[in-house]
């Protein structure tokens, strides 16, 4: 585990995290991974998960398995080194456990062995997110080995937890001059997160939300203010809503600019197998849905015209005293033989126009070396009514 570069972000006076949506290294992934786990699942049509390498290959072409763990993150981990973010967020959407214990009541589950586990160390994430709707597909003991194995080598987790206490509260890390970004988890039931799965005061589970109202928002920013000292920065990252389209309900707008209101610097949403909106709100970056990042869903039809083959890597970099959005960065890949490759320029222009098109509000600008930056633009002056 690296700690936050401290010296490096007090010079410059900005601070600069890496952001990305769903990690998600179990089932097919796992699978050609050096140590790879039971493949049974349970899913209506696929009971193996080398089924969906099968469909990963006859989609790109074949996969050297075993792979190394660098391979799922292919041409991210360079674009990381030469960026030296200060902090590093992923929402990590699988269990990390060797239980067989499946979740009943779920079409989809999702287990990496937790041999694999240097496929995620490999990245050198700060903070894995847990509060999503995948992080118990094997039970309370698959959570519980899920926490135990991040600690085991020094991952922070936030937004599950062995209680509530735990589930609720951020992870903290060190970034300049003594201050510290907070990061808070929360996830909501429209992200498909059983009610039964909330953490309590004494039973495991995830830091839940059942609905986004104002009232919700405004009692996490509270709690962010209870953690919060003076200089300090503080990210709540959110598992919302449906996998498909580039809507954003009038409620998660309200959420995100709650939080905001009470004093929260950056929300990191996810969920959703593409990117979704973006807004710069008061000097503060909303990201409505960040798309997955690393998964195993190459070969599966159905949905192609949002090209949830791209992936975005989203480098925000805010500054270091008032934690104001100073510059948002998103470099554009493509998940190929479950592996993240450089995206053609084809594609960034794609990419680009899209979220121009989706994010009101934001411009979205590509620079010569093909990286996009959002920028505030025409404002929305109808309001928070749902895009």
């Amino acid at each position: 585990m690296v700690e936050a570069a401290q010296p490096v972000a007090a010079r410059r006076g900005v601070v600069t995290l890496f952001l990305c949506g769903d990690v998600m290294l179990g089932r097919g992934v796992d699978q050609i991974l050096e140590h790879p786990g039971a493949p049974a699942l349970r899913e209506d049509w696929i009971r193996d998960a080398r089924a969906y390498v099968e469909l990963a290959e006859a989609a790109c072409g074949p996969i050297p398995a075993p792979v190394a763990p660098a391979w799922p993150w292919g041409e991210a981990l360079p674009m990381l080194r030469d960026a030296a973010p200060d902090v590093r967020i992923v929402n990590l959407e699988t269990a990390v456990t060797c239980s067989d214990a499946f979740a009943p009541g779920k079409a989809v589950h999702y287990r990496m062995n937790p041999a694999n586990l240097a496929a995620l160390t490999v990245a050198r994430p700060d903070v894995c997110v847990l509060a999503n709707n995948h992080v118990l597909d094997f039970g309370r003991a698959g959570l519980l080995e899920t926490l135990d194995t991040l600690r085991t080598v020094g991952l922070r987790s936030v937004g599950a937890g062995r209680n509530a206490e735990e589930a609720y509260a951020p992870a903290v890390c060190p970034v300049a001059d003594g201050a510290r970004l907070l990061v808070f988890a929360l996830g909501t039931m429209s992200s498909g997160i059983p009610p039964s799965w909330a953490a309590t005061a004494d039973q495991a589970g995830v830091a839940y939300v059942a609905e986004p109202t104002e009232r919700a928002a405004a009692a996490a920013a509270g709690r962010a203010r209870e953690f919060r000292r003076p200089g300090d920065i503080a990210v709540v990252s959110v598992h919302w809503g449906s996998n498909w389209g580039h809507h954003i309900p009038r409620e998660q707008i309200r959420f995100a600019h709650t939080l905001v209101d009470g004093g929260v610097d950056v929300v990191h949403g996810h969920s959703s197998h593409h990117p979704r909106a973006i807004e710069i709100y008061r000097d503060r970056l909303i990201l409505y849905g960040c798309g997955d990042f690393i998964d195993d869903y190459e070969g599966i039809t159905g949905y192609e015209q949002y090209r949830d083959d791209l992936r975005l890597a989203y480098l925000v970099s805010l500054e270091a005293e008032t934690g104001r959005l100073r510059d948002l960065r998103m470099t554009t890949l493509q998940a190929r033989r479950m592996r993240l490759e450089p995206a053609a320029e084809e594609d960034r222009t794609w990419m680009a126009a899209t979220l121009a098109r989706t994010s009101p509000g934001t411009a979205v600008v590509p620079d010569p070396d093909g990286v996009l930056h959002a920028v505030p633009g025409t404002p929305d002056t109808g309001g928070p009514k749902g895009w």
